[in-house]
């Protein structure tokens, strides 16, 4: 299974920015995707999971402005960021595994390689 994102940017407080992640090799057994972040100087975390059924999570930070989604047709996640905080600066990573619950822990097989993310004005 290979990742890769695509997207990210530069953005102002207050905007919006949508990233991408291409999925190949055996998608169609993938349960559970997700995106997580990693700013400098800090952990990576969990942003937003979405399970095969389509169910979603969300991190408490993010909840109401960010939405996943994926195209199974295309293969692709994506997550589309809205009313934008400095405080989501950060490299941002989809990742994907066969198994299952649903969550937010980073204990995903599968990463992409990250995507920057800067929100300043």
């Amino acid at each position: 299974v290979q990742l890769a994102e695509t997207g990210g940017g530069t953005v102002q407080p207050g905007g919006s920015l949508s990233v991408s992640c291409e999925i190949s090799g055996f998608p169609d057994t993938i349960l559970c995707m997700g995106w997580f972040r990693q700013a400098p100087g800090k952990e990576r975390e969990g942003v937003a999971g979405i399970s095969s059924a389509g169910n979603t999570l969300y991190a408490d930070s993010v909840k109401g402005r960010f939405t996943i989604s994926r195209d199974n047709a295309k293969n692709t996640l994506y997550l589309q960021m809205n009313s934008l905080k400095p405080e989501d600066t950060a490299i941002y990573y989809c990742a994907a595994d066969f198994r299952g619950p649903l969550r937010l822990r980073s204990d995903f097989a599968y990463w992409g390689q990250g995507t920057q993310v800067t929100v300043s004005s």
